[in-house]
């Protein structure tokens, strides 16, 4: 099998960030599986069966009863796997159930689209009927591109990286407005079984990871999901979000997601609402990014300062998950360029028409300092 290794040359960083004892230690579950130590969680997620071969019979509150019950033997099964008390060659070994908790996961996935409420906009359309909300997406999947991403945070390089099409934001600034706006379904229509084999063709590569981003990939829950029925090959899957996802998803995403990537953009609602088009950010975002500190899973937070935003949007941002996620990594990205409506509402939006300045960004490395937050491995 070949294996790309040019990424070596243009990324050393990607190599030595694993000499690091404090990173390891805080992506370590991700770390084993990326090596193929340990099973991805999807694969874990294989093993729990659930004994009625027909889930058809049952209402969406009667199949998150179901899920809930198989969330605790995954747990199970999931910490005898991390503690070692299973190896991986035992675990490969267990019998597949004919019905599994990912069956599950995609039927509550399949139900939730036909009176949506994947993100918190709960548009509560029938995808199935060809009706859009937000997103502007039916039931169909679009790929814009996918390939080994060399620019991502050091221990996911080479990143296999998924581009889905559309948006349930409307950032004045996307550097992604191509696929995100203007062109949502661009790209090429895949159906769960293509996307699995893409995946293990990123793999096969030398991809560390699978990274689910966009656009946004929550509207492509369900096929994503259902993908990781028909995928062949060990490896970590990665969500690169906005989080603006409700708790019915992010509890399908929790025991399948081997590493987070999720941006957390905005100190409060206001500016939120004015420079992404989106409501209550700050209190769904908080609430997503604490399950998943609570579920104890690697993550690496994405914060972009934006120029003039230090105080309302950085120092609340830093402050929050100096509280509240204090496992986590930190990104504090300094790509800020205008872009998109920004270019040409440079009035309007004059308060973000510029990239961030040295002393801005010198001021919001000294904050994330003074809170003690770990950012300086994964920052570029």
């Amino acid at each position: 099998m070949f294996v790309n290794t040019s990424w070596r040359f243009l990324r050393p960083d990607a190599e030595y960030i694993w000499h690091n004892e404090k990173v390891v230690n805080k992506l370590r579950w991700y770390y084993d599986v990326m090596l193929n130590r340990k099973p991805a969680k999807f694969l874990i997620c294989r093993k729990v069966g659930f004994k009625d071969g027909n889930l058809s019979n049952y209402s969406l509150d009667e199949l998150f009863n179901i899920h809930e019950s198989l969330s605790k033997e995954f747990k199970s099964l999931f910490n005898d796997v991390k503690k070692g008390k299973l190896s991986f060659n035992e675990f490969m070994r267990l019998e597949e159930p004919k019905v599994t908790y990912l069956d599950v996961k995609v039927g509550i996935a399949k139900e939730l689209i036909k009176s949506c409420r994947l993100c918190e906009w709960r548009c509560s359309v029938n995808r199935y009927e060809g009706k859009v909300g937000v997103c502007r997406l039916a039931t169909t999947t679009y790929v814009a591109s996918y390939f080994l991403h060399i620019g991502e945070e050091a221990p996911l390089v080479p990143s296999g990286t998924i581009f889905y099409g559309s948006c349930n934001f409307r950032c004045v600034f996307c550097q992604n407005y191509d696929i995100s706006q203007v062109r949502p379904f661009g790209g090429v229509k895949v159906n769960a079984r293509e996307l699995a084999l893409m995946q293990k063709y990123l793999r096969q590569e030398g991809a560390r990871n699978i990274n689910h981003v966009g656009g946004e990939p929550t509207p492509n829950i369900p096929i994503i999901l259902e993908s990781l029925k028909y995928l062949d090959a060990n490896v970590p899957q990665l969500w690169n979000s906005n989080m603006y996802l409700t708790t019915e998803s992010l509890k399908l995403l929790l025991d399948v997601i081997d590493i987070w990537l999720p941006d957390f953009k905005y100190g409060n609602n206001s500016c939120a609402q004015r420079l992404s088009k989106v409501v209550n950010y700050f209190d769904v975002v908080g609430r997503n990014h604490r399950m998943i500190s609570l579920n104890e899973d690697p993550i690496i937070i994405r914060h972009l300062v934006m120029p003039n935003h230090i105080e309302c949007c950085t120092k609340p941002v830093l402050e929050w998950i100096a509280r509240n996620c204090s496992n986590a990594l930190v990104n504090i990205m300094d790509q800020y360029r205008p872009e998109y409506l920004v270019l040409s509402n440079k009035e309007e939006y004059r308060d973000i028409a510029r990239r961030p300045t040295d002393d801005e960004l010198k001021e919001a490395y000294e904050y994330a300092r003074k809170l003690g937050i770990d950012f300086e491995d994964v920052s570029k």
